[in-house]
């Protein structure tokens, strides 16, 4: 199949529109601002629907009013934009209704730089917002993963009637690389292929019971019915949506664990040593909530985390090994990033150690 070259922030658009996506509304602010021009081009003539929202307020709420209609509906942003997200992200969980939410990660705290990084992981994997919920959150490597991730955010979050998140970082939405657009036609957006019926939807009540969208439970014990409900789906959604990447375990004394962007420099670093016959290896995590805790079943040695951030999937290593391996940390922040150099040195420190 014929690829063509695209970039991160581009590729996740065209993913969104081949996966049914029918509304966009967004915010500009850099590095995800590509990602906006993208849709604004082409939600129209894909039979969609786009609005440059006043505020990341108001576009995360125009979202939860789509989304409660029944349209594959999305958002995205950088930083600090995802931050005022928060509460719409939050109802959106709590009115059990799909929706994809996009990060491309820039520097912080604060409005920080337009840099990549990764210190938004606790804010996606711990939720962001108020309230026992969770969001899938899925971190594409590559272009041809933040297509691929961003068609199956789609599935997943309507699989489950929940938020699902594309962490990414402006390294990754810029970068540009060959891309397959596989199995899916151009036009499934809006008119052409509408998703499937969905029956909680509010599209009108003739002929059947009204349905009722919302958060909000007054009633003593209901709120709490409701969150024992969302806890048993989280439950099933992390016994089966577990997703990694795993290469050279069989044999490693050392295993990088790195994700998204970072984990393309740990490969070139796994890759380096491996040829100086060092026996390392690499868990990329695909699927940051639920963390893929399988990953870990046959604990090695010794772990060198890998991060653009200072230890915030860190924590999520130690709770999936339980004091079971050694585990070292590498990581830096505010538009750093770990060379494989530094990699390589950190890792042979351990390895001789």
């Amino acid at each position: 199949m014929p690829k063509i070259l695209m970039s991160g922030n581009d590729a996740i658009a065209e993913g969104a529109l081949r996966a049914g996506c029918s509304f966009y509304a967004g915010y500009p602010i850099t590095p995800q601002n590509e990602l906006t021009a993208y849709m604004a081009n082409n939600m129209q003539k894909r039979g969609g629907v786009f609005i440059q929202a006043e505020a990341e307020v108001a576009a995360i709420n125009m979202v939860f009013g789509a989304s409660a209609a029944g349209a594959r509906s999305m958002t995205s942003s950088s930083s600090p934009g995802i931050s005022l997200k928060q509460e719409g992200i939050s109802y959106i969980a709590g009115a059990e209704l799909p929706a994809v939410i996009v990060n491309i990660m820039r520097g912080g705290p604060g409005l920080g730089n337009i840099a990549p990084s990764q210190s938004d992981y606790f804010q996606a994997t711990r939720s962001g917002g108020h309230g026992d919920y969770h969001c899938i959150v899925l971190a594409p490597a590559s272009v041809q993963e933040s297509y691929d991730l961003t068609y199956l955010a789609f599935n997943l979050a309507d699989k489950y009637r929940a938020p699902a998140i594309i962490l990414g970082d402006g390294m990754l939405g810029q970068m540009m690389e060959p891309l397959e657009l596989k199995n899916q036609s151009p036009c499934l957006a809006g008119r052409q292929a509408k998703p499937k019926t969905k029956p909680w939807a509010l599209t009108g009540c003739a002929g059947r019971k009204a349905n009722v969208v919302k958060s909000f439970y007054l009633k003593e014990g209901d709120l709490e019915k409701l969150n024992l409900k969302l806890q048993k789906k989280y439950q099933e959604i992390t016994a089966k949506e577990q997703r990694w990447e795993e290469l050279f375990l069989d044999d490693a004394r050392v295993v990088l664990v790195a994700y998204g962007s970072m984990a393309r420099i740990a490969r070139a670093a796994v890759k380096t040593l491996r040829g100086k016959g060092r026996r390392v290896g690499l868990v990329r995590p695909v699927s940051l909530w639920p963390f893929p805790k399988k990953a870990f079943a046959r604990p090695k040695n010794k772990y060198l985390v890998v991060e653009m951030s200072y230890g915030q999937m860190l924590e999520d290593v130690q709770l999936a090994l339980c004091g079971e391996a050694k585990i070292e940390f590498l990581g830096r922040s505010g538009g750093g990033v770990p060379s494989e150099e530094e990699i390589i040195l950190k890792i042979n420190k351990i390895y001789n150690g």
